[in-house]
């Protein structure tokens, strides 16, 4: 691993956000270190940290320990970069419900809190995101409120009767539906006066459950604004054909994996030319049922003691 400053989640966490936060050197001795640069793991480590800087990983008993530091026995725990969540929305979720009423400043500071907890450290949150996230990015940014820091897509951008589908309780100001191309990039150009990290757009009927998708000339114009405006552009697709469209009119960011066809080599090679990113979300649909019986939350020992009490109750 490089001596350079790199989040690291141990055992939940537990140290970035605790008393030895502080502290000006700590080792973690005999742990399991997965470095992130592909190789195998390193057994038996010891990492010293200087400040907020990692500053020497081998294995242990070749490392200099620091006088005065402060040692950790973390023997058989695994120490590893940390995690970010590519695809979230922030807030929406509480307890069995997921609505645009559940986006709120204590319900995000909630969740922020849990991913740090699981190791996770960044947050890409991908649309319905007004207030309070004006607010809590740049205090999250900084490190002054405990949690995942947050990058946000701002509002995003559907189609009246399209997704998101207002069935879910999408309220109007957290989402831009616009209907002619005009429109898209007058609606652009007031989302980069916020300054998001990118922007969203939803492009698919939801698999056939709403009535409209995105047109073509909608979505192309908001692309070609959100890049005058130096904004990237995430896109919510689910068909092939859409993906290959989507890549070809510009989009930086396809944000579900193609879901109806196998994905084939002209759409590959076409990604790769023009860098597109693709977030494949594989465990998206498995999220759905997972839960769904009182016997599967029971034996996930790790995850039933940090549901709310609306998601424990919605399974028994």
């Amino acid at each position: 691993m490089n001596t350079h400053s790199v989040a690291v989640c141990f055992v939940a966490a537990a140290i970035a956000g605790g008393p030895l936060a502080h502290a000006e050197s700590i080792v973690l001795q005999d742990v399991r270190v997965i470095d992130g640069n592909g190789g195998p793991p390193i057994e038996h480590a010891d990492i010293v940290i200087n400040g907020d800087r990692i500053t020497a990983v081998n294995v242990s008993g070749q490392v200099a320990v620091p006088t005065g530091a402060t040692v950790i026995n973390l023997s058989g725990k695994t120490a590893l970069p940390g995690l970010i969540s590519d695809h979230s929305h922030l807030g929406l979720v509480d307890g069995a419900s997921a609505t645009g009423h559940n986006v709120t400043r204590a319900n995000i500071l909630r969740q922020l809190r849990q991913y740090e907890a699981f190791g996770v450290t960044t947050v890409t949150s991908l649309g319905l995101n007004l207030q309070p996230f004006y607010d809590l990015q740049p205090k999250l940014h900084l490190g002054a409120l405990p949690g995942a820091d947050i990058f946000g897509a701002d509002r995003g951008f559907g189609v009246d009767m399209g997704a998101p589908p207002a069935a879910m309780g999408i309220l109007d100001k957290q989402v831009y539906r616009p209907s002619t191309p005009e429109e898209a990039r007058l609606m652009v150009r007031e989302t980069a006066q916020r300054h998001p990290d990118l922007i969203k757009i939803w492009v698919d009927d939801m698999h056939g459950t709403v009535p409209n998708k995105m047109n073509p000339i909608i979505y192309k114009a908001v692309i070609d604004e959100a890049h005058a405006n130096h904004l990237r552009v995430a896109a919510h697709i689910y068909y092939l054909d859409d993906a290959a469209r989507l890549v070809n009119d510009g989009i930086d960011i396809l944000a579900h994996g193609v879901r109806d066809k196998p994905v084939d080599t002209s759409l590959i090679k076409a990604m790769k030319a023009r860098g597109v990113w693709y977030i494949p979300t594989l465990g998206l649909d498995e999220t759905f049922f997972c839960f769904c019986r009182a016997s599967d939350m029971d034996a996930a020992a790790f995850f039933s003691p940090r549901t709310t009490a609306g998601t424990r109750g919605a399974v028994r």
